[in-house]
């Protein structure tokens, strides 16, 4: 059965890859600073220790990276050092500022991993959290998955060693992935929502980094391919390792065309080809590359219940330099992908886009009898998990975090992905 079901998956990818999306052109454009070279794998789950872990091997002799591995265990560790970046796209910088007295902070980058105090308290907070999840007349996996196991890392950026995102080139503010629900609006047609909210991609970088649910991925391996599969918005990619080379650059698609190798224990995979309409940010939010971004990953099963994922992020007509996040999947409890039933022909378009024009007629209406005033939000007020009232809101009331609205229902605004440095 799993070699009927890799064979479908494959079947199934490769249908799609030949509907071509934009030319990569990008990639003919003149570089304002050359592609670098990706780092080694840094394998983070140990604190930076040697690991000399040898994976069982497939029938055919390759590296077994076979499973369904989560990246629920970095739950709240932040993309970038220094508070700024979400992993889960909630949380991030905010609160009172820091008072007078506070102790300087020390000179240079951050530490990349906690001392053996801080990961004990990190563990310890872990699983109480974990215990109260479990707990009776709680909403459990099914809707908020949440983490078991500390692992020592402070961020996910382990390249550059400042620990924070390089900065952007200049004149990319009109790249920032549309907001949708989740912005000011008005909302004119779908080109005003993210792909994650019509249901097509959250793109490579949105699929893995952990959110509040939906961190399940799976890999299937066959003679000379690996398939890698997303549980939300369920894409698979393809990854030939039987040496074959890209395919040509006029073709683009929101997942890019992968090519891979196995280095010793790694599977190297890389990735171009890439359209210009995804990010790096969680749940594919934040500042869109272009199409000269090229993905290097790496997988190596780093222990029997640990596979080390690392991908360096290089585009040089977007980013001043090339950054790496590295961080550990762990298997998923309960070991199956759930279906996410999101499809792009989603009536939650529909119902919004009607909703705005109904909007613009009462403005006018009001406008006619005298009455000027500020456009109605998006979301007033914010709206919780499922649509729920956030406590505590009045309707009419503009929505938390300055009108940006917010998904609510776990004790704030919803940091939807820009809270890194790129925003």
């Amino acid at each position: 059965m799993r070699k009927f079901g890799w064979l479908g998956v494959v079947a199934a990818v490769f249908a799609l890859s030949i509907y071509a999306g934009a030319p990569v052109s990008g990639q003919q454009q003149a570089m304002p600073r050359p592609y670098g070279t990706p780092p080694a794998l840094v394998i983070t789950a140990f604190g930076g220790k040697a690991v000399d872990y040898k994976a069982p091997r497939t029938p055919w002799g390759d590296p077994d990276l076979q499973g369904v591995w989560s990246s629920d265990n970095m739950q709240g560790v932040q993309t970038a050092g220094g508070g700024r970046g979400g992993g889960r796209g909630r949380g991030g910088p905010g609160g009172a500022a820091p008072a007078a007295a506070a102790p300087a902070a020390p000179v240079g980058p951050p530490p990349l991993y906690l001392d053996d105090a801080a990961l004990k308290a990190r563990q310890d907070q872990i699983t109480a959290a974990a215990k109260r999840s479990d707990g009776a007349g709680t909403d459990g996996s099914f809707r908020f998955d949440y983490a078991r196991r500390a692992f020592p890392q402070t961020r996910l950026l382990v390249d550059p060693p400042s620990g924070q995102m390089p900065l952007l080139n200049a004149n990319l503010q009109s790249r920032g992935m549309p907001r949708g629900t989740y912005g000011p609006g008005p909302l004119d047609s779908w080109e005003d929502f993210s792909l994650y909210e019509r249901c097509i991609t959250r793109g490579i970088g949105g699929s893995i980094l952990n959110v509040i649910y939906g961190n399940g991925n799976r890999i299937v391996q066959g003679p000379g391919v690996v398939a890698f599969s997303y549980e939300m918005l369920p894409d698979t990619r393809i990854f030939f390792t039987d040496g074959r080379p890209h395919v040509s650059q006029k073709i683009g698609m929101y997942l890019g065309n992968s090519t891979a190798k196995w280095e010793g224990e790694e599977l190297v995979v890389e990735t171009t080809n890439l359209t210009d309409l995804t990010a790096f940010g969680v749940n594919g939010n934040g500042t869109r590359h272009s199409k000269a971004m090229k993905i290097t990953e790496r997988f190596r099963r780093v222990a029997e219940d640990i596979v080390q994922y690392q991908a360096t992020w290089d585009d040089p007509l977007t980013y001043q330099a090339p950054f790496t996040v590295s961080f550990p999947l762990t298997p998923l409890d309960g070991g199956e992908l759930l279906p996410y039933e999101c499809h792009a022909g989603n009536a939650a378009i529909q119902m919004s886009l009607a909703a705005e024009r109904e909007e613009d007629k009462k403005l006018a209406a009001d406008l006619a009898k005298g009455i000027k005033r500020e456009r109605r939000g998006v979301q007033e007020c914010g709206a919780g998990v499922g649509g729920a009232p956030v406590a505590g809101c009045t309707p009419g009331a503009p929505a938390a975090g300055g009108g940006r609205g917010g998904r609510g229902g776990r004790g704030g605004v919803a940091d939807t992905g820009e809270g890194t440095r790129e925003q």
